[in-house]
């Protein structure tokens, strides 16, 4: 019993690192879901949709244009999403505008070329990236802290 409970008592702390990276990495597969998504639809149904973030609340949700502004969705996927605790936010390639910080999608399949990076407690940075307007996001991720 005394070396189970050292085992088990030297393995916990790797076991809540684990936990915490998973975090950041589970929020990043969301968050590639969600553009792809917002890709499909946009082309699907012909109008723009937007991925909104609010990087002081650290939450984003998915719009799509109506008739005279961008609504939230009346789907699981218009729901507002948090980002796990300790979990930071970063944008590159997108501006704040009016209305905040948003990525469009547009009907012709097009995007914004933009970067969202997910740092997690550990240092753990997943990235969802686009390089260009006519390529489709991609994730990829660091076991540590700093940018690539």
């Amino acid at each position: 019993m005394l070396i189970v409970c050292t085992v088990l008592a030297t393995a916990a702390p790797a076991l809540r690192g684990f936990y915490a990276s998973r975090r950041t990495d589970d929020a990043g597969a969301q968050l590639l879901a969600l553009v792809q998504f917002a890709r499909s639809q946009a082309a699907a149904e012909g109008r723009v949709y937007r991925l909104n973030l609010d990087l002081s609340g650290n939450t984003y949700w998915l719009t799509a244009q109506g008739v005279t502004s961008f609504e939230h969705l009346s789907t699981e996927f218009g729901r507002t999403f948090t980002l796990p605790d300790g979990t930071s936010v970063e944008l590159e390639g997108v501006g704040t505008r009016p209305g905040g910080s948003y990525i469009s999608f547009y009907p012709t399949g097009l995007t914004e070329a933009a970067v969202i990076r997910l740092t997690g407690v550990l240092g753990r940075v997943v990235e969802v990236a686009c390089q260009s307007p006519t390529e489709g996001f991609a994730i990829s991720t660091s076991p540590t802290g700093g940018k690539r």
